[in-house]
């Protein structure tokens, strides 16, 4: 794999704020609508906040000259006007939020499934080079930090934006003279502010490379507890959680200390403004009003700077989300449909492959010119040495991976030309190492899809593959609650609900990778008898280093360095006294001599 996909996987390449801004918009247009309503009522919102100062300058010239005639009535409604454009304003808030929280999370739920579609439609190879932390950080937590930004960051830059130069043109109309004093302060806040905003945005990248690769050493680590644990490596492990969560404690301690920094020093020029304001208003010999209004627009004209710098902020939490995000959704999968692809209902079970090269990087050929033929409900086995290329036979017929050179063919159709859906739909797979998902043993056996089986059907299958005998002596039965992964349950047991998982699936052609491996001599006995039974389902390849379990095989497959070295059926592998044969004595006659 390349740099650029490489970079683009890991969520490493950087992208411009344009480019970014491109590709959330196509969330946004959906809800175009309702996010101009909100700015059309944000324009609202920051207009009234601008007539507020106003009324209470009229407010104070009318206190200030009530000797000369103004009536307690004037100030009354000048009170209530007040009031009722507050209580006003306020409605509009309230609006506004709840019409940007619903657009926002619409948009975020969509951007969720879209996150997690495309990696379900990412290739085995791609899923093994990214650590699952750091995928379920950018499903979960990138997510809801871009959720922020719509329903909350991009609408208070507007909000800041306008009221700034709302604020600036009444400054203008009341004093020009102290507006351009004040221009000073606010020409130092601003290059402050873009210095500032230039260095959290890259602590703030750090911090979240920090916190994913956190998320991926937590779950990597609760996942092999026991290991840790039997190995006594608890003290390494917890000086590196303390060495990642010190990288972690740092650079939050950076942001903090920008910020301890920034936002005391905006606040002591908002004062120093204050105290220029009423300053040189008396030298401009402004009226009481003036100053009143002066004096609420500049509340009005810092706060806003000081809360866009943190939205800028915020801003730039997003952007590094967004660059994670769309650097994920631009990984293409490996394997993909064709478009003319068809959707095969059902296979005879006919597995051929034709002269098949396969390399997990570059041409490390882990197959080399592969070919074999297995007809229609026939079982096969492969055998040889770990590394053989085993197990990425399997691999390739699922389509879990793609060959680099030749053809795999089912039905006499190339597996490239099947639909992956229809592909995987008519194929079981039985693997050594069976997840299971929290719930019920009824829920495992179905994958939640309930509404397809009975109890009796599940059961059924259970009885074929001998797992009724186990969940029998449960309580509740097929209700039983099975904990994550599993780990309430033997590794036999797992087995026995994994072939019963497949059998229901009702598959053409069965794999079984390593499935009778590290289970004791009493459930192998069950499992043999359910491969026994299985056999008459349809096409059959195994993968076993117990030879034990396939000398009954139709076709023994006999593979080196990713090579075919011999094929035939057990006995006449072992007349050939071949690596067969030596692979055979090994196990039933240690003692032989070769």
């Amino acid at each position: 794999m390349d740099e650029e996909k490489m970079s683009k996987l890991f969520g490493s390449k950087k992208m411009s704020l344009w480019v970014i801004f491109g590709r959330t918009f196509g969330y946004i247009k959906s809800e175009i609508f309702f996010f101009i309503l909100a700015i059309i009522i944000l324009v609202i919102n920051v207009s009234l906040n601008m007539i507020l100062p106003l009324v209470m300058k009229e407010f104070t010239n009318t206190v200030d000259f009530a000797k000369s005639g103004a009536t307690f009535q004037t100030i009354l409604y000048l009170g209530l006007g007040y009031a009722a454009i507050t209580i006003v304003n306020q409605g509009f808030t309230y609006l506004q939020s709840m019409i940007l929280q619903r657009s926002g999370q619409k948009i975020i739920y969509r951007l969720r499934n879209d996150v997690f579609n495309h990696v379900e439609q990412m290739s085995v190879n791609q899923l093994n080079l990214m650590p699952v932390g750091s995928l379920v950080t950018r499903v979960a937590w990138y997510t809801s930090t871009m959720s922020d930004l719509f329903t909350n960051t991009l609408i208070s830059i507007l909000r800041n934006i306008l009221t700034i130069v709302g604020v600036s043109v009444m400054m203008v109309v009341i004093s020009p003279k102290l507006f351009l004093i004040m221009m000073i302060f606010l020409v130092i806040v601003f290059v402050v502010s873009f210095f500032f905003s230039r260095y959290v945005k890259n602590v703030f990248r750090q911090e979240r490379a920090a916190n994913s690769d956190f998320t991926t050493f937590l779950n990597e680590s609760l996942s092999g507890e026991k290991i840790i644990q039997l190995f006594r490596q608890e003290k390494r492990k917890e000086m590196e959680f303390d060495e990642k969560n010190e990288t972690i404690r740092s650079l939050r301690m950076k942001a903090i200390r920008a910020f301890a920094v920034y936002r005391p020093f905006v606040s002591f020029l908002y004062y120093l403004s204050i105290a220029a304001t009423f300053f040189f208003a008396f030298r401009f010999e402004l009226g009481a009003g003036d100053v009143v209004a002066f004096y609420l627009l500049l509340s009005n004209f810092f706060s806003p700077i000081e809360a866009l710098a943190d939205s800028l902020n915020n801003l730039t939490r997003a952007h590094t989300s967004c660059e994670r995000l769309y650097n994920l959704l631009d990984v293409k999968p490996d394997v993909l449909d064709k478009p003319d692809a068809i959707d095969v209902k059902e296979f005879k079970g006919e597995i051929e492959f034709r002269n098949v090269y396969f390399a997990y990087e570059k041409e490390n050929w882990i197959l080399q010119d592969v070919s074999f033929h297995i007809l229609p409900g026939q079982t096969a086995a492969f055998v040889g040495a770990t590394g053989a290329g085993k197990t990425t036979i399997l691999s390739l017929i699922v389509r879990n991976y793609e060959p680099q050179k030749g053809q795999i063919l089912i039905d006499g159709i190339n597996v490239k030309d099947i639909k992956i859906t229809s592909l995987r739909r008519g194929i079981g797979q039985m693997l050594q190492d069976v997840f299971l998902f929290s719930g019920t043993i009824r829920s495992n056996i179905t994958l939640h899809d309930d509404d397809s089986y009975s109890d009796n059907d599940v059961m059924q299958v259970c009885e074929y593959v001998n797992a009724d005998k186990f969940i029998n002596k449960l309580d509740g039965g097929l209700n039983a609650t099975i904990i994550e992964r599993g780990e309430n349950l033997s590794t036999g047991q797992r087995q026995l609900l994994s072939f019963a998982r497949t059998v229901l699936a009702k598959p053409q052609i069965l794999i079984l990778d390593e499935a009778t491996a590290n289970i004791d001599t009493e459930t192998e006995s069950l499992i043999q008898d359910s491969l026994n039974k299985m056999k008459n389902i349809g096409t059959m390849l195994i993968v076993a280093h117990r030879l034990s379990t396939i000398q009954h095989a139709d076709k023994i497959i006999v593979l080196q360095q990713g090579k075919v070295m011999e094929m035939g059926t057990h006995q006449e592998l072992l007349k050939q006294k071949g690596m067969y044969h030596k692979l055979y004595m090994l196990q039933f006659d240690p003692k032989h001599k070769f």
